[in-house]
């Protein structure tokens, strides 16, 4: 009976919380102001500069009542500003379990934003350990460290425990404070968080993500003084066609009229278009080291934004800092999906499930924080808690990627065929002309958008009737098959040319006799869906080194290996498996000129010109991509 006691706690914790959520709107809607005291304050930090920080603390703290501190450090704003307003419940805290459990909140604007002193660097460099112990030597981990320190010292009626969170550019913060090492710092859940800016949002292996060219002004320009309105303005484009607009700019050369010299943030991308030692410096994976405090890494599969972060951060700490008791979690999610209160989990066309984000939020994240800042008897968290998004259901595993997974190569074959037998064709290839000026979109709706998110499950089908699309499809599973782990796409081409991108994509083939789900609209028909899993592209230059990058031999075949990311779906018996390669994917990425240039930020329109690329798939030279499959 005893094994079954923590349990029934949490249970009738959670059912009392649910039930106080319950309650009429206009208590929810004040119950931050009913039950919290707001506190701002100026914390200097060891350099002299103060950094805006706002304290929510539950009224009934006191010396018999403690609560632990629960810190989110962002460069987004800790609004609402001022002594007598209060954010809404999803603002103030994680989740609404959270904040009606209650604990201290602490916001803070980092260095340079917002309301807080100082000069304001994206993905700062972090300092070696030994030049972090200077009095004043500063980076985010040791501001992280004196706003730590701070706070134990100055806030009242906290029980010494801290912990901290926060989702995409705030997760970075969460990240890279794990490494303040305070004795008070007792758990991290970094959240979608950037791990490396050349291979996370702006770029992804080498390609420019020109889809977040509208948002450079929100990190590339300096603010003045001490603020709390926006002092950045983004461009407003007349037109409502990204594919157009984007287009009709042409060479990025052109995009300097927008942005001048004021924008630091696009000046940067536009002189290091290489893997140099201004990016190397802000890759945060090096410095993940002798974390010692609790760690809970958040990720949604179908994070446009942040995939690659949560999982190679997972992995590293995992990797260097086995003191650490080190969880990740991956859900069916777009960016930031966990922390949204939408009952239905729908990503474009697919159907996950009801009160999977309620679920999360109330039994995998405040078990977390629970059981380590309030000392709770909770259930154990698995290793890795993982949502298969074939079978719409959560996995639990003792280690991450999988050990016992088998490693499968699936054979790209002459006749659009997909195989796991090698290619035995002394000559195959399959060859198709690419054309810059004419990008394959990377989805049927083009609207111009800051960020794109739902392209990350949509229906390929457009893309596959396209000349400059490779497709390559299995036979009909007979039985299910589960992959789970790291995918490599390992690919032999060539080029008329002397520059080339390649973009690989993983698609679930549904039946053609496959039903609509009841619970989104009827016009979305599934029978022949192609449902995207997972995607990547590669800047061929860089397939030898992101710091050294390398033409191409015209027709010349070349090799060209780079990882899709992990994924957890399995296809299901009746389904199909498909490949498909191209060169293009627009606006979504930037356009590779096909003429090997320098610094692709700087080439001229006429610089952009179509060539024929072929993708060998012979027993010479095979093209295939690498899976991890697990046994049922």
């Amino acid at each position: 009976m005893n094994q079954f006691l923590p349990h029934l706690r949490v249970c009738l914790l959670l059912s009392l919380l649910v039930a106080i959520s319950c309650r009429s709107s206009s208590q929810s809607n004040t119950f931050v102001e009913d039950n919290y005291r707001k506190y701002e304050h100026q914390i200097p930090m060891r350099d002299g500069t103060r950094l805006y920080t706002v304290v929510y603390v539950p009224k009934d703290a006191s010396p018999a009542n403690q609560y632990p501190i629960l810190m989110k450090r962002t460069c987004y704003s800790c609004r609402p500003y001022g002594a007598g307003k209060f954010p809404s419940m999803s603002r103030l805290g994680p989740s609404k379990f959270l904040v009606r459990d209650k604990y201290i909140f602490v916001h803070q604007d980092v260095r340079g934003r917002w309301m807080s002193e100082g000069k304001y660097d994206n993905m700062r460099p972090q300092l070696p350990k030994g030049a972090r112990e200077s009095a004043k030597n500063f980076d985010e981990s040791t501001d992280t460290f004196d706003t730590i320190e701070w706070l134990i010292k100055n806030v009242k009626h906290h029980n010494g425990k801290v912990g901290q969170w926060g989702i995409s550019y705030p997760g970075f913060y969460a990240a890279v404070g794990t490494l303040a090492n305070h004795p008070a710092l007792k758990a991290s859940s970094p959240q979608a968080p950037i791990a490396d800016f050349f291979f996370d949002d702006f770029h992804h292996r080498g390609a420019y993500t020109l889809s977040y060219w509208l948002v450079t002004p929100a990190f590339g320009i300096q603010k003045k003084e001490k603020t709390t309105e926006p002092w950045y303005n983004f461009v407003r484009p007349k037109e409502s066609n990204g594919y157009d607009f984007y287009l009709k700019m042409g060479s990025l050369k052109n995009a300097d009229k927008y942005y001048g010299k004021d924008n630091f943030f696009w000046q940067q991308l536009v002189n290091h278009p290489n893997y140099d030692e201004f990016w190397q410096k802000r890759n945060l994976l090096p410095h993940l080291k002798d974390i010692k405090h609790a760690v809970m890494t958040v990720g949604g599969w179908f994070d446009a934004e942040d995939l690659s972060g949560p999982l190679n951060i997972y992995k590293t700490i995992e990797k260097n800092s086995p003191e650490a008791h080190n969880t990740i979690v991956m859900g069916p999610w777009s960016h930031g999906d966990w922390a949204s209160s939408k009952k239905q989990q729908i990503i474009n066309d697919i159907y996950f499930g009801d009160d999977i984000s309620e679920f999360y939020q109330s039994t995998i994240e405040f078990n977390f924080f629970s059981k380590f800042l309030k000392n709770r008897k909770m259930p154990p968290l698995p290793e890795a808690y993982m949502f298969d998004t074939g079978l719409k259901k959560w996995q639990k595993f003792n280690q991450w990627p999988v050990p016992k997974a088998s490693k499968v190569k699936m054979f790209l074959q002459e006749g659009e065929k997909l195989t796991m037998n090698a290619p035995s064709s002394k000559t195959a290839f399959t060859e198709f002309m690419s054309d810059p000026n004419k990008p394959v979109p990377y989805t049927e709706d083009h609207r111009i958008v800051f960020t794109p998110r739902p392209y990350m499950t949509d229906d390929q089908r457009f893309a596959s009737r396209r000349p400059d699309v490779l497709v390559f499809q299995s036979e009909v599973l007979k039985e299910d098959i589960t992959l789970g782990g790291e995918l490599m796409a390992k690919l032999k081409v060539s080029t008329t040319g002397t520059d080339a991108d390649w973009v690989v994509k993983l698609i679930d083939v549904y039946p053609d006799d496959a039903k609509g789900h009841p619970k989104l609209a009827k016009h979305i028909k599934m029978g022949g869906y192609q449902q995207m899993v997972r995607s990547e592209i590669m800047r061929g230059r860089f397939r030898e080194s992101f710091e050294k990058p390398k033409p191409f031999v015209p027709n010349q075949v070349t090799e060209v290996n780079f990882p899709l990311q992990d994924v957890l779906h399995t296809f299901k018996k009746g389904h199909r498996i498909m490949i498909q390669v191209q060169s293009t994917w627009f606006p979504l990425f930037d356009r590779n000129p096909q003429k090997y240039v320098p610094n692709i930020f700087k080439a001229n329109d006429d610089d952009f010109v179509k060539q024929m690329h072929r993708v060998y798939h012979n027993a010479k030279n095979p093209s295939y991509i690498e899976v991890e499959v697990l046994k049922k």
